[in-house]
């Protein structure tokens, strides 16, 4: 292990809302030890998603490219599964650069590449957990949809959550013992994705009745695309109320606490085997989750910032100060995969389309994005393109084959008031068309044709 190249701990987490934090201002969420993190280190509130869902997002975190550049644009279990194309991935650059690779979790599924075929050297998948659980003569987890609640069979300690961060500490004490070389440890949670089903106390930690509405929970969907509404006939809750929602709430924040617990048990490993000095640790997650907002489950067909923003907290000590606050435009996939090469003191592939982090964490001057895409494009309910621009005010969702959408993020930041068809939004959403497909341009997004060009700046869209 070398002073210049320092070790990573990166935890990816599956759908944790950037809100659902208390460092970033939730009064009801406790998440104490990532709040500390956040404290030691940076927290980056304007953090974004290169796509709105699991494998995508990770594809474009492996490789540092838009999903429109690696192609491996929907989850396995869709008319669209494929791997992606062959590309440089950060994992083979720091293997080559001599770390010590650790993978410990939910990998993508499907046909893809294995973590090995990526250059890690050790590898826990999460399937494992239910062979562990039946070696403990545990019932099997319970599992499918709808299903939130308790898991009354088992203690915290014997969660997934939990074993999870067993092998993640394993990993930690096994680099302690040869420290030859620098390590990343890379634990990829399934949690908090629904379905919430958590151990007591976690599944009782919150009330219910004391759980108000997400501030969306009104949208009535009014000049919306038709696959909102119809999401929710698609899950089975048109007529659902607050009331059915909030239970469902109550178990995302505990499994969100859960989490934060096992967190907090990784990182007091780590100091206690002394490598905290020299470890670079990242907290974040491939996307949001809608969790009621909008009325809505899951992700999926919207660009919400429910989806779309992410938590990013990374500590670094020595190089970023305490309590650090980057509000600059992030979208993490992309510019974390740029940062990671640096750290290891190598040069990012030419192919990788992100920025580094790192003049942002040393307090360095730095280029700032004045806006942030991100796109999508279907999954289990079938093919839907999207593509999403966002500055500070406003946001345009270009929908291929339904209406447009078109917030005003200032004067409404729930997203309830779609102001597309507006005649006073004419110019902007012109501007909004023309920054779309300038980043099209820029991303060598394959939708940049004649047809798409007319749409955008022309304005021939509805």
């Amino acid at each position: 292990m070398t002073d210049q190249h320092p070790n990573i701990l990166l935890i990816v987490a599956d759908q944790h809302r950037a809100d659902c934090l208390g460092v970033n201002g939730h009064a009801m969420v406790r998440t104490p030890c990532l709040d500390q993190l956040a404290a030691e280190g940076a927290n980056f509130t304007s953090a974004f998603t290169s796509s709105p869902i699991c494998v995508p997002a990770r594809n474009s975190l492996l490789h540092g490219v838009w999903p429109c550049r690696h192609l491996s644009i929907a989850n396995a279990d869709t008319e669209a599964p494929r791997p992606a194309v062959a590309l440089p991935a950060f994992p083979e650059i720091l293997a080559g650069a001599g770390y010590d690779l650790t993978f410990i979790g939910k990998w993508l599924g499907g046909s893809a590449r294995t973590p090995q075929d990526y250059g890690f050297h050790h590898v826990v998948p999460e399937k494992d957990y239910q062979t562990w659980r039946a070696g403990q003569k545990l019932p099997p987890r319970p599992g499918g949809l709808p299903f939130y609640g308790s898991d009354d069979a088992i203690t915290p300690a014997q969660s997934r959550l939990a074993w999870g961060a067993d092998h993640a500490i394993a990993a930690l004490r096994q680099s302690a013992a040869a420290p030859a070389r620098p390590f990343l440890v890379r634990w990829d949670p399934s949690e908090p994705h629904l379905p919430n089903v958590v151990p007591k106390p976690f599944a009782d930690m919150y009330d219910p009745e004391l759980i108000p509405p997400w501030p969306s929970f009104a949208d009535a969907f009014h000049d919306k695309p038709y696959i909102q509404s119809q999401q929710l006939r698609s899950w089975g809750i048109e007529d659902w109320t607050w009331k059915d929602w909030a239970p469902l709430v109550a178990q995302y924040f505990g499994d969100i606490s859960l989490l934060d617990s096992q967190v907090g048990r990784i990182l007091g490993e780590l100091q206690r085997l002394g490598l905290d000095r020299n470890t670079v640790v990242i907290y974040t997650c491939d996307h949001g989750d809608l969790c009621g907002a909008h009325r809505m489950f899951d992700k999926h067909y919207v660009m919400y910032d429910d989806v779309v923003k992410v938590p990013l907290v990374i500590r670094w000590p020595g190089v970023v100060a305490p309590g650090t606050v980057v509000d600059d435009f992030v979208i993490h996939t992309l510019d974390l995969a740029a940062t990671l090469c640096e750290l290891a003191g190598q040069d990012a592939p030419e192919a990788f389309q992100g920025r580094s982090l790192a003049p942002a964490l040393k307090g360095q001057p730095r280029q700032q994005r004045p806006d942030v895409l991100a796109m999508y494009h279907g999954n289990q309910f079938g093919l839907f393109t999207q593509r999403m621009v966002r500055n500070r005010q406003w946001k345009y969702v270009w929908n291929a084959t339904d209406r447009d959408e078109l917030y005003d993020l200032e004067n409404d930041p729930a997203e309830l008031v779609n102001r597309a068809a507006q005649d006073s939004s004419r110019e902007v959403l012109a501007q909004m068309r023309r920054r779309l497909h300038q980043w099209m341009v820029e991303t060598g997004d394959p939708l940049n044709n004649s047809w798409i060009r007319r749409q955008l700046l022309q304005n021939r869209k509805v």
